[in-house]
């Protein structure tokens, strides 16, 4: 990595934005550089925004950014490095915004808030995105951003997942790509759609879901069965001989034993062969975040028994790269109006950290005094030297002109109210029929 390199990329990402790119382009500067930044207007303090903070709403409102070329650049240079037969793991997940008061923003839906104190309905209102990142192979919070999406109310988490993966497909070329994602995408459109793509899977299973083996005809007459027996995670007796077990003793003489069942396949899909995993845990706590018994699906047997349980864990380095857009980099403290803002708003967040992570390369970074520094560095350290980066790499940007001063609002003029949008709901309970 070099600065010509990095010169290179912020030109081509310069390039992407069809409208408004010098604001958009100091915006997404000043949040690179401003790690003490707390809102959006703070932003305009930085030295590297050359407007007033009124223009750090009017980019996003005015500014437009070809998300297909902006795509196709960074799914380019952040595979360049890698071997055309080293795997590629990538993770699919989604987040929610929470926007409960914004009654002006149009396309709200409910969403699922996990971390609220216990209460009967942990909901709120907002937004979801649908987030695809290059999982790093140490868990942490380097997870550059290949593809993000909002989920709007008249589609589905994993409709949304499956319109991504098919336009970073071509992108990947002939590599070999390997999905991690969380039990909500264990369903049998997703996996249906990862093997016509040609995609390779590790996913977790819930406990309750139904499979069935291969189907046996018993009977000479009737027609032939077209499920075999019953296949259940939660349901002991249903799972027979594995096909495949391995087992390991740890040091502290803990034990971790790995089972296999193929030739599975879901009611809805008799014709896709799966690959059902259970990890046994007896170092687990038992509890919902660390279950001594955990189930996976695959498609295929690319990764071996004895790695699922480790490399499922690369999976978990998307939480922390999710963690850090919204506690750094104010990702969810930016309130506009209209989704399509957000979404401008999304794509800024998803560049800066992946000039952070191009940036890593450098070799700089800047540590507070009680932070260790034998630790691998992390993408904040590295953004406290980003200043100083940028003032060799530069910028594609053109410089502001002032255009004086707005004579404002004609006199009398009185704006009409921003309009109010009901909160949509994806799905209506169905009416009470009339007794008698």
């Amino acid at each position: 990595m070099n600065c010509n390199r990095l010169k290179h990329i912020r030109q081509q990402v310069y390039e992407s934005f069809d409208r408004g790119a010098d604001a958009l382009f100091n915006l997404a500067d000043a949040l690179l550089c401003e790690s003490q930044a707390q809102s959006l207007p703070e932003l305009s303090l930085s030295p590297f925004f050359e407007r007033q903070w009124p223009s750090v709403y009017e980019a996003l409102e005015d500014g437009r950014i070809n998300v297909e070329q902006i795509r196709a650049i960074w799914v380019s240079e952040l595979l360049a490095e890698r071997a055309e037969d080293e795997l590629i793991w990538i993770a699919v997940d989604g987040s929610n915004i929470a926007r409960p008061n914004a009654r002006t923003s149009a396309d709200r839906t409910i969403i699922h808030v996990p971390n609220l104190p216990l209460v009967k309905k942990p909901i709120s209102i907002g937004w979801a995105f649908s987030t695809v990142v290059l999982v790093p192979e140490q868990t942490s919070s380097w997870t550059p951003i290949l593809d993000q999406q909002r989920i709007s109310s008249e589609q589905t988490a994993i409709e949304v997942a499956i319109a991504q993966l098919q336009a970073l497909k071509p992108l990947f070329g002939k590599r070999r790509v390997i999905i991690l994602a969380d039990r909500w995408y264990g369903t049998p459109e997703f996996l249906r759609a990862c093997h016509d793509l040609g995609y390779s899977v590790l996913i977790r299973l819930k406990s309750n879901r139904k499979l069935y083996r291969v189907a046996v005809r018993r009977y000479k007459r009737g027609a032939p069965p077209k499920d075999g027996p019953l296949f259940q995670g939660k349901r002991p007796e249903t799972h027979g001989q594995a096909d495949e077990e391995w087992s390991e003793e740890s040091p502290e003489g803990r034990r971790v034993h790995i089972s296999r069942w193929n030739q599975l396949h879901f009611q809805q899909d008799r014709e896709l062969d799966l690959a059902v995993i259970r990890v046994e845990r007896e170092a687990a706590k038992g509890t919902k975040r660390d279950p001594r018994v955990s189930w996976f699906v695959m498609l295929d047997a690319i990764v071996p028994v004895s790695q699922v349980a480790q490399q499922y864990r690369r999976r978990f380095s998307q939480e922390h790269g999710y963690r850090f857009l919204k506690q750094a980099l104010l990702w969810t403290r930016v309130h506009v109006r209209t989704p399509e803002q957000f979404e401008r708003w999304s794509w800024l967040v998803a560049l800066v950290l992946n000039q952070l992570y191009l940036a890593r390369e450098f070799g700089q970074a800047l540590h507070r005094p009680w932070e260790c520094t034998e630790r691998p560095v992390t993408p904040q350290q590295v953004r406290r030297v980003m200043p100083a980066i940028l003032l060799q790499v530069g910028t594609p940007a053109r410089p502001c002109q002032p255009r004086g001063k707005s004579p404002g609002r004609a006199k009398g003029f009185r704006p009409e109210p921003a309009p109010r949008f009901p909160v949509v709901w994806k799905t209506l309970k169905a009416p009470l029929k009339a007794s008698g």
